[in-house]
């Protein structure tokens, strides 16, 4: 009783489109082919066998009719199930070799073992075992460029024969070698025939297609001649079942992907660099824009928190920036008389400032001038580092001394003298400095020149106002800062008769400027990130470029049993390592930036959140991802046979 054949085709038409026009390559071909069978399908150039032979080894789908391989119907596989039936039943022989040229001769027969999840070990030693009984044993480390043609020819032989090879399928395989190379492939595919495999040949030599057990003639798309019918062979087939699917097998195909992504960048440094720039410019820019403005934030909090936590400031004007503070001129020193005889009132320092250009011999420049009381200096933590600060009888007689900070004595004194009993000229008023306070204290806001004066002094000999900038009560802490700003606010508007003052307290104030820093930072940030999706849309058109440039190997790989989720990891793992580099790049140009602007510039302000580098580094995973999977997807999506055969 004879057995159903292996291979059986009924009806099989293949058409392709061509602009408006349909052109039939197949026409109802009827085909059974037994196991064992050694057959060579012949015709002219365009007769449409190796169409035939793309669909027999399931590189291709017919149009029309049905195919069934040991009894399962081809058609109604998806993808994957025909890249499995690929991956176990059958070896490809191509006339070009196909052969990667990154991988050696063993990682080139390897390849498809990857895919069929057998263990490296294994894998490699199998490769080894088949290269050596090809007569390759001296060849194992050589990559396809160091062997001759028929030493190619053999490694494909070899690769087809690695999952088992029970159908080997070669498309013009001596077309490319001289006649003793293509007389020696036609021998070995002989002896493989012998020992059970399926040799199925495509080929326009007669010579080639006499060595066959059945010659099978196309012409025109349609079978014209065919000369046996299919048998069951008596010879047994050589099998080798391919290992199970594990954890182990997935770890090994994603390592493969992870190869071959850095092989791919390694080949084109430039233009992988190129495409990470827009990434390390975003993650950079990012990290630096939050490190500035958490530093920003954190010095000119530290600044206000040296006010004391219990400090209310009544100013002029219907709130900060209002248009008419500086038309309002009620603050008066009968208001800070009145609060300093409040019960919560630790002390009230009424302020009047200005600015005026200070002169000390042949230097000069714009100072602010503050006008304070005698207990400033102990109320607002400065350090008194020489001399003495003010005294009541300083107020109250409106005495021309002067307190400078550290960085008034380095530009009024450059020569290192003692500014303590130096007389400085405040506009056109002569004051001595009776002493030095440390730069910084309770001063937030631009960096410039200071002056302290008695506010009696500035209102009498500097300004001649009879109103105060500003007026600040130190509340005691017995009470709440709420209930004093309450009673200060009736107070004043007893008082005043209307509200024309406004409050603030260190906590209003730190308030508005962290949300204020929290807004400008998240503005400059986005403007970051505009760069880094600049960066993805340059990685996915990289990605895409790469895609059409490999597209033969994605198409040798689906071949040879490459699932597509193995050809979208591939592809999309190197767009994750191109962003990850560029990542981490970024966030050592960023870091490194950073260090040498603070060691140049110690006054740039720069905090480096361990939350902005890690959100940074997961933002070039996300791009990577994002970015990269429409290349990736498109490269899975590629018919095997199209991407074989484009240039």
């Amino acid at each position: 009783m004879t057995s159903a054949p292996l291979i059986s085709l009924r009806g099989v038409n293949r058409s392709f489109t061509a602009g408006d026009q349909s052109i039939t390559v197949l026409r109802d071909v009827d085909l059974d082919i037994a196991a064992g069978e050694f057959v060579a399908i012949i015709g002219a150039s365009g007769s449409g066998k190796s169409t035939l032979m793309n669909i027999l080894g399931c590189l291709d789908r017919p149009t029309g009719g049905t195919y069934a391989f040991g009894g399962q119907d081809v058609a109604s596989l998806e993808p994957d199930a025909q890249a499995q039936l690929r991956r176990q039943h059958f070896g490809f022989i191509f006339q070009r070799y196909h052969l990667l040229g990154d991988l050696d001769a063993v990682g080139n027969v390897a390849t498809p073992a990857i895919y069929a999840g057998m263990d490296g070990g294994t894998r490699r030693a199998r490769a080894a075992a088949l290269l050596g009984a090809l007569g390759l044993q001296d060849r194992l480390d050589h990559r396809p460029n160091a062997l001759s043609g028929g030493q190619q020819q053999r490694v494909s032989v070899a690769r087809a024969l690695m999952n088992g090879g029970e159908v080997i399928l070669a498309d013009e395989p001596t077309g490319a070698l001289d006649t003793k190379s293509g007389a020696d492939l036609i021998a070995l595919l002989k002896d493989l025939n012998a020992k059970g495999h399926t040799i199925i040949v495509v080929t326009h030599d007669p010579g080639v297609a006499a060595q066959a057990n059945r010659t099978i003639e196309i012409s025109d798309g349609r079978i014209v001649r065919d000369s046996g019918a299919a048998k069951s062979a008596p010879a047994p087939r050589m099998e080798m079942q391919p290992s199970a699917a594990s954890t182990g097998a997935f770890l090994a195909r994603v390592a493969e992907a992870f190869r071959i992504a850095l092989g791919a960048m390694r080949a084109h440094p430039l233009r992988s660099f190129l495409t990470m720039l827009g990434i390390i410019i975003g993650i950079a820019s990012v990290v630096l824009v939050v490190a500035l403005g958490s530093g920003t934030q954190a010095k000119v909090l530290q600044d206000i928190s040296s006010l004391g936590s219990n400090t209310i400031t009544i100013r002029a004007g219907t709130g900060f920036g209002s248009r008419d503070a500086s038309r309002i001129r009620t603050l008066v020193i009968g208001d800070a008389l009145a609060l300093s005889q409040q019960d919560f009132a630790v002390s009230v320092s009424p302020a009047a400032n200005t600015s005026a250009t200070v002169v000390s011999g042949n230097v000069s420049a714009t100072a602010q001038i503050n006008g304070v009381s005698a207990g400033y200096f102990a109320a607002t933590n400065f350090a008194v580092i020489a001399g003495t600060g003010f005294s009541t009888a300083d107020v109250e007689t409106r005495a021309q001394v002067a307190v400078i900070d550290a960085d008034s004595r380095a530009r009024f004194f450059p020569d290192g003298r003692d500014p303590v009993g130096q007389v400085l000229i405040l506009g056109r008023v002569p004051m001595r400095v009776i002493g030095v306070v440390q730069a910084g204290g309770a001063s937030f806001g631009p960096d410039s020149l200071k002056v302290w004066v008695p506010y009696t002094t500035v209102m009498s000999r500097l300004t001649g106002q009879s109103h105060l900038s500003n007026i600040a009560v130190q509340v005691a802490d017995s009470y709440s800062s709420a209930d004093a700003e309450a009673a200060i606010d009736a107070l004043m508007l007893a008082r005043h008769g209307t509200r024309d003052f406004f409050l603030s307290n260190s906590d209003t104030i730190r308030s508005t400027i962290t949300s204020t820093a929290r807004a400008l930072t998240g503005l400059v940030a986005m403007i970051a990130v505009i760069s880094l999706i600049v960066g993805g849309i340059g990685v996915m058109n990289i990605m895409l470029v790469s895609v059409t440039e490999r597209t033969r190997e994605i198409g040798l790989r689906m071949a040879i049993g490459a699932r597509r989720s193995d050809i979208v990891s591939q592809f999309l793992i190197e767009s994750v390592l191109l962003s990850l580099t560029g990542g981490v790049l970024g966030i050592a140009l960023a870091l490194g930036g950073g260090t040498l602007a603070v060691w140049a510039f110690p006054e740039v302000p720069l905090i480096f959140s361990p939350a902005s580098v890690v959100v940074a580094f997961l933002s070039s995973t996300l791009i990577g991802i994002t970015f990269g999977f429409l290349p990736a997807r498109a490269a899975s999506k590629l018919d095997p046979v199209v991407a074989l055969s484009r240039d």
